[in-house]
């Protein structure tokens, strides 16, 4: 094989590489052109359903809004794999719990939308949740602590 033919063609491997590499990075997004991050918003009611699932999992809220309307509040959470990783579940929580959400409102307007939440019970008690074995931690009941369990709501 002629030299220049030869890198010519590893560089195109090498390039080829490491566009795809990159490829992940470049489709994650932040949150900030979508919630405002210098507004906290509250919302409490009843969980309609939650989505345990990547990327993305979910939770849909009842509850009201500051003019004391009834609405769907969508909350936007971390994926399920790394919620697992921290003890999540699809079954931690279900339809008809009573729950609290503070987080940062969508910048959408007449939208409804909360990511970056910390997740407690409505008097502001810790949800339970409950850890694999997979992590070698014995199976136990824990609690979601906002303050230092950051990742699980994401």
């Amino acid at each position: 094989m002629k030299p220049l033919l030869w890198i010519s063609s590893l560089a195109t491997v090498v390039v080829a590489g490491l566009v795809i590499a990159g490829l992940p990075v470049e489709a994650h997004h932040a949150s900030a052109p979508f919630y405002d991050d210098t507004k906290s918003v509250e919302a409490i009611g009843v969980v309609i359903r939650f989505r345990f699932q990547n990327p993305h999992s979910f939770v849909f809220i009842e509850g009201e809004n500051e003019d004391g309307e009834t609405v769907e509040w969508e909350v936007e959470m971390g994926p399920a794999v790394m919620m697992s990783r921290r003890g999540w579940t699809p079954e931690t929580i279900k339809a008809g719990d009573p729950i609290r959400a503070v987080g940062q409102p969508s910048r959408a307007p007449g939208t409804f939308g909360i990511c970056c939440a910390q997740l407690t019970n409505p008097d502001g008690s810790r949800i339970a949740l409950v850890r694999s074995e997979t992590d070698g931690v014995p199976l136990s009941l824990v609690t979601f602590d906002p303050a230092t369990d950051e990742e699980s709501t994401q």
